[in-house]
């Protein structure tokens, strides 16, 4: 089988992810042992005693380091991809997964990115609102009529229905306001920590760019769709320009499955908690199967599926 790799985005996270996975494979368990970070990460994905999982700082290496892990599990068992890609933070882990970097310094890179991007949003009156029933061009439209009250953008355009706004808080309920008189179904403020993926994430930017230098970034052994593009990147730009881009600039999650979709796959293999991505999948490209996977369970299913699909 011809299989897509996605990867999960921050949002998606919670405790006892990976614990099975952790108990059945040697190959999850050497990731996860192996990850350099000042917190236990361990305890704080299994079992998260002290609640700061959702806390971004916490999140995004503990998120990398299951992607990673689960990686591993699944090129163990013959099953790798043949293009990837990931939802905001899981583009870190699609890099891995192409051989950019290695699962210790993908974890190294995300904890330093989770630091950068809570220093960012610090003091910040910010606000992220989910619009659900509003194309693209009415809503920025309302984006601009909003912009005289501080920075509101798209921030995620995740499928057909579904985009993400987000910025300065005054500027994005106004946006969201305008767009139900535009026609939107429904605006759902969502719960996190900063206005991601919008201009004001320009300090965790420039930080990454100042870390980067000291960075040794590989060439992907396979083809990477990346957020800010939609797209494969071209020769004129680098990966260190287009991450640095990322934290900053929309995510165009809807176009990257469609070029996924358009290089002929047989599916879809989103990888992280949840079903989050799945479901821009079933929106976007219906005919395309997808399949997520999380527990020892579903990688057992994925595996056999393709034995099958082999025969």
């Amino acid at each position: 089988m011809k299989l897509g790799f996605l990867y999960a985005g921050q949002g998606s996270q919670h405790p006892g992810m990976g614990a099975d996975l952790y108990e059945a494979y040697p190959a999850f368990r050497a990731v996860i042992d192996s990850a350099q970070v000042d917190f236990d990460l361990k305890e704080v994905s299994f079992t998260d005693s002290q609640g700061v999982i959702n806390q971004t700082r916490y999140t995004q290496p503990c998120m990398v380091a299951f992607a990673a892990g689960l990686t591993a599990v699944l090129r163990e068992q013959g099953v790798t991809p043949a293009v990837a890609a990931g939802l905001s933070l899981g583009e870190y882990s699609a890099l891995h997964a192409a051989g950019v970097f290695d699962a210790a310094q993908a974890v190294k890179l995300v904890a330093f990115r989770g630091k950068a991007m809570e220093e960012a949003a610090a003091g910040r009156e910010s606000a992220m609102i989910a619009v659900l029933g509003l194309d693209r061009a009415p809503l920025q439209e309302a984006c601009e009529e909003a912009g005289s009250l501080g920075c509101v953008v798209i921030a995620n355009y995740n499928c057909p229905g579904q985009l993400v706004i987000g910025g300065e808080k005054a500027a994005v309920e106004k946006a969201a306001a305008l767009a139900k008189e535009k026609g939107a179904k429904r605006c759902l403020p969502l719960k996190v920590s900063g206005p991601f993926h919008t201009p004001l994430m320009a300090p965790a930017g420039a930080a990454l760019e100042e870390y980067f230098r000291s960075v040794t970034f590989a060439q992907p052994q396979i083809p990477v769709i990346f957020n800010c593009l939609g797209d494969v990147k071209g020769d004129d730009v680098t990966i260190p320009e287009l991450l640095v881009r990322q934290v900053q600039s929309s995510v165009f999650m809807e176009d990257s499955i469609r070029k996924m979709a358009a290089m002929g796959l047989d599916a879809l293999v989103e990888i992280g908690p949840g079903k989050a991505l799945s479901g821009f999948v079933k929106k976007t490209v219906p005919d395309l199967p997808v399949y997520a996977v999380e527990t020892v369970a579903d990688v057992e299913a994925l595996v056999q599926k393709v034995k099958e699909e082999q025969v």
